[in-house]
């Protein structure tokens, strides 16, 4: 989730994000996209969501894992 957050901080307006956008810049926070620049951050991010699913997949039943694969997705593809 921090990930995702971070990248949405710097690519979406505070319209789209319903708050305000650009506050971690602006206050020289510590962030994936200052550290390891924008694109590696989204690769980072799809990784991590890559690798949830193939745990949720490989080592759980579906049916009951089927809430936790709605929030991995809902994390990863949110977009305010």
């Amino acid at each position: 989730m921090r990930i995702v957050d971070d990248i949405l901080d710097v690519t979406k307006s505070s319209e789209e994000l319903g708050k305000t956008a650009g506050k971690d810049m602006a206050s020289d926070k510590t962030t994936y996209p200052k550290l390891l620049g924008l694109e590696k951050s989204r690769g980072f991010a799809e990784k991590l969501h890559s690798d949830a699913r193939e745990q949720l997949f490989s080592g759980f039943d579906q049916e009951k894992a089927a809430p936790l694969l709605h929030l991995a997705n809902y994390i990863a593809y949110r977009q305010n």
